[in-house]
């Protein structure tokens, strides 16, 4: 090496000499060295939220909370139902999206994606918020073997026409679609929870809607604590409930956009429709499926405490759990909840799951 070949008495040049070449052995080695390790992989942002309870009759119990509609903003609802059921009574709960695979943002106007939906697999309970969605098979088998599990669905509003497939789709799913014909017309709305779509029976948008009680089956325990129920969207007409389907209430067409508006005159409201309905559901091998329906459920609809009850209530029933239905739910917000107005093309732009992710031990 140069340094060493130098006499001792050349000090300065012996520092010179020094300071010039000794940095970049130090980067070499440096270099050589961070060369050597190997980078930690990055986890792919998370594609759905979840929310793990820890107090209350819920714990262990996980419940999945599927959206995925283009107009009555269940990527708002879903997320506000999920905390709230963890939070309040203790409910393991994992909220999917509809999401942009090349952006990973919530997009509900993409129907043939929801990534995670094969968290149904581990599922004890299936919230529905969906509308017109064609997954592809490899999705859509894990919903329909949670179908086919004969567990619990709740399920509201759009949800009646859940799938649409194109009319040349060689899908084996594709009579779960809402145009199927026989043998199950009316695909897996009307096979599954009572009816599919049929019409707005209120003027959409005009015409409001207050739910009250069938007086028959006030005491059912869906309804405990549950009043009245208020919501901006119009009542649904609804043709095909079976004989088998125990309505809980009826909707009230109002004459305009206000709580306070009055029952429009007139053969809407003679007889009024249904809104709120149990099934239950045996299978060939015997086992008993509970299903509930509402064709309510906007997310402006669920600002109103009585349908979050309602909602709260119907999947402690689904589960056989009636007994531990409190007197009156708690269905207080966890985070505060300032829903987007329903219509198409109206979705919050550039949200992702992970933005509706919170800790809920901390609210």
């Amino acid at each position: 090496m140069l340094l060493s070949r130098l006499p001792q008495n050349h000090v300065s040049v012996r520092i010179l000499l020094a300071t010039f070449f000794l940095p970049g052995a130090i980067c070499a080695a440096v270099g050589q060295e961070a060369s050597t390790k190997k980078e930690a992989p990055t986890e792919p942002a998370k594609q759905w939220c979840q929310y793990v309870g820890t107090e209350g009759p819920g714990v262990g119990r996980h419940i999945v909370l599927l959206s995925g509609d283009e107009e009555y903003r269940s990527e708002e609802t879903m997320p506000m139902l999920g905390q709230l059921l963890a939070k309040r009574y203790g409910f393991k709960c994992t909220v999917l999206f509809a999401v942009d695979p090349e952006s990973g943002e919530i997009d509900p106007d993409n129907q043939n994606n929801i990534p995670g939906i094969e968290m149904l697999d581990s599922a004890d309970l299936v919230m529905l918020g969906l509308r017109y969605r064609q997954l592809p098979d490899d999705q859509m088998r894990h919903f329909v073997d949670y179908v086919e599990s004969h567990k619990p669905i709740i399920a509201y509003r759009t949800s009646t026409h859940a799938f649409a497939y194109d009319d040349d789709s060689q899908s084996p799913y594709k009579k779960y679609g809402n145009r199927q014909q026989d043998p199950w017309k009316g695909g897996f709305g009307q096979k599954y929870l009572g009816d599919t779509w049929i019409a707005h029976h209120g003027h959409h948008a005009v015409e409001s809607t207050l739910a009250v009680h069938e007086k028959a089956n006030s005491g059912h325990p869906v309804l405990s604590g549950v009043g009245t129920i208020w919501g901006p969207t119009d009542v649904y007409a609804i043709k095909h409930l079976p004989k088998s389907a125990n309505v809980l209430m009826r909707g009230t067409v109002l004459s305009g956009m206000k709580p306070d508006d009055q029952p429009l005159a007139g053969p809407k409201n003679d007889p009024m429709m249904p809104v709120a309905w149990t099934m239950i559901q045996e299978s060939p091998a015997g086992m008993q499926r509970r299903v509930f329906c509402t064709t309510m459920g906007a997310a402006t609809d669920f600002e109103d405490a009585d349908l979050r009850r309602m909602v709260v209530n119907a999947c402690f029933w689904g589960l056989q759990m009636e007994a531990q239905i409190p007197e009156k739910a708690n269905v207080d917000f966890v985070s505060p909840f300032d829903p987007t107005d329903f219509g198409f093309h109206g979705f919050q732009k550039g949200v992702k799951p992970a933005d509706h992710q919170v800790d809920i031990s901390e609210r």
